[in-house]
């Protein structure tokens, strides 16, 4: 479920990007319509980029990683609270 939500707000970026860019004023010197195009395109970049990065897994491993110190917290957690209960 959570790969195909990704899917769709990166089809959802991309399709945003292709329709706004033709529509965008650039190129006619450092005005403020310019300078908004250059900070919306840098913005619907850095989004496509997020979703590529979740969708290719790059990060699957300190995911992984993180579990696993997460288990081991709670299990510590666990073991304090049977030794004080006892």
């Amino acid at each position: 479920m959570k790969g195909a939500r990704r899917v769709l707000y990166l089809g959802l970026a991309l399709g945003l990007l292709m329709f706004a860019v033709p529509r965008l004023e650039n190129g006619y010197g450092l005005t403020l319509p310019t300078l908004f195009s250059c900070i919306w395109i840098c913005f619907s970049l850095l989004i496509i980029a997020s979703q590529l990065h979740f969708l290719l897994g790059v990060d699957e491993e300190q995911r992984k990683e993180l579990a696993r110190i997460k288990r081991a917290k709670r299990a510590g957690r666990e073991r304090l609270l049977r030794r004080y209960m006892n």
